[in-house]
């Protein structure tokens, strides 16, 4: 288990991108938001109140595909960047970096499988479909808190594959967000800005878990296969909003070659993608030009039935090539059973 991510020199050096800068509108719009939702600046009025909101809570939905970001480490070619930033941001959203990490790892190796954490409880072949079909609400609209229990799963559940230094580092971001929030909090009753840290904070956050977790729905609900170009909805954009939503979030709107090579940088996904329909044009992809389009492909796994892999109706996979506790560079040659694959073609 390990703090970072190995890169080969070629991955390292894609990592390399002069506009990154380009792609955090949403920190200083974030900041902006919070701070005149919560003053009530420059007006109280409804209609600034309601636009101030979507603004605030769109850039705190970046965030999370930020925070993503600092887990693969793919964010900067500087590791150290990922780390303090991924901390920072868990902080913020009392996720703490390791578990994140360690969870979203497997999530990856392990796509759709019963041993996907992430996917919890989507992914369990033990989860009856009646708890699913409830539990997939409340994680719709409160997803700002449900992370919590998702990725905090991991770390408490008694299988955990966190030990050592890395269980006690984690032991650490913790206290700190405890310690963090206690102050906040403390500060809010003294000063009796419950109201600001609503409107501010509260409101705005838990719509960004209600983007956040429609888009997690939208890239894996209902998706049996255990092969990650198959077992995900890749949204490719065509229209300048689509292409616009993708930019500011990293490309991680092209799903299905980010998590066959988690390491290859966000900004050359676009073009895995392309390499692989041209290796395979008779394959067809889960691949969709709109996120509209995407979304309607998987709205009704929501009533159906909420789950993935066997609880989407997949045969229970085989054993893995070997156990994972880090981002490799390609999980079907890497990890994936040669039975559970489905796209052939290396790229």
């Amino acid at each position: 288990m390990s703090v970072a991510t190995s890169f080969t020199d070629q991955e390292q050096q894609d990592l390399h991108d002069p506009w990154l800068w380009t792609r955090f509108q949403f920190l200083p719009g974030a900041a902006f938001g919070i701070g005149a939702l919560a003053m009530q600046w420059p007006t109280a009025h409804w209609g600034w109140a309601i636009a101030s909101t979507v603004m605030t809570s769109y850039c705190m939905f970046c965030w999370t595909s930020c925070f993503h970001e600092t887990a693969h480490q793919t964010l900067t070619s500087k590791k150290g960047t990922s780390i303090w930033l991924g901390r920072f941001l868990g902080t913020l959203m009392f996720v703490p970096y390791g578990i994140y990490r360690e969870s979203h790892i497997r999530h990856h190796a392990y796509l759709n499988k019963p041993h996907d954490w992430e996917l919890w409880p989507y992914s369990d072949p033990k989860s009856p479909l009646w708890f699913r079909r409830i539990f997939v609400w409340f994680d719709f609209f409160f997803g700002s808190f449900t992370a919590m229990i998702t990725y905090g799963r991991i770390f408490f559940h008694k299988d955990s594959p966190i030990k050592g230094a890395q269980r006690k580092a984690v032991v650490g971001e913790y206290l700190f967000a405890v310690a963090f929030w206690g102050t906040l909090f403390a500060l809010f009753t003294v000063y009796d800005f419950w109201g600001g840290f609503a409107r501010g904070w509260l409101i705005p956050y838990m719509i960004a878990g209600m983007y956040q977790n429609g888009r997690k729905f939208t890239e894996h609900m209902g998706m049996s296969s255990y092969d990650p170009m198959h077992g995900t909805r890749t949204v490719v954009g065509q229209n300048w909003w689509t292409k616009l939503c993708t930019y500011l979030n990293f490309d991680i709107f092209i799903h299905g070659p980010h998590h066959r090579h988690p390491r290859v940088a966000h900004r050359k996904l676009r073009q895995k993608m392309n390499e692989y329909a041209e290796a395979e044009p008779e394959l067809q992809y889960p691949m969709f030009r709109t996120y509209r389009q995407a979304i309607w492909d998987m709205l009704p796994f929501l009533w159906k039935n909420p789950g993935v892999g066997m609880n989407a109706g997949a045969e229970a996979p085989d054993a893995d090539k070997k156990k994972a506790d880090n981002f490799v560079g390609d999980v079907v040659e890497e990890v994936l059973a040669n039975t559970d694959r489905e796209t052939v073609a290396a790229v």
